[in-house]
C-alpha cells in the first residue's frame, strides 16, 4: 500500500476534526475526564489495532492520549492510517 501525497493527505483531513499532519504521521488527542477512562481507551485501541494487524503509537498523559499513525514500511501516511483512525475515532464516540 502506497503512502499517500500530503495533498492526498491534507484532502482527507478536511472530513476528520481534530486529526492533524504532523511530519510523515497524522494524530490527534483525545481528552477524558481522568486516567481509568483513558486507560480503557487505549486498550479498545490495541484491540482494533490487532484486528488490523496496524499498530499506532500512544502516549498516555494522565487524562489524554495521543495517537500517531504512519506506516512504517511506507514511510509515509497510507489508507491504512486512515482507515484505523476512523475506527478510533468511533471508539471514542
Amino acid at each position: 500500500m502506497a503512502a499517500l501525497s500530503k495533498t492526498e493527505i491534507r484532502e482527507r483531513l478536511m472530513n476528520m476534526p481534530e486529526w492533524s499532519l504532523i511530519g510523515s504521521a497524522i494524530y490527534k488527542k483525545f481528552t477524558f475526564k481522568s486516567f481509568l477512562p483513558a486507560v480503557a481507551f487505549v486498550n479498545k485501541i490495541a484491540e482494533a489495532a490487532e484486528e488490523a494487524n496496524h499498530h499506532p503509537d500512544i502516549t498516555i498523559n494522565y487524562n489524554q492520549v495521543g495517537i500517531t499513525l504512519s506506516t512504517h514500511s511506507e514511510s509515509g501516511v497510507t489508507e491504512k492510517d486512515f482507515r484505523l483512525a476512523e475506527a478510533i475515532d468511533k471508539l471514542y464516540e
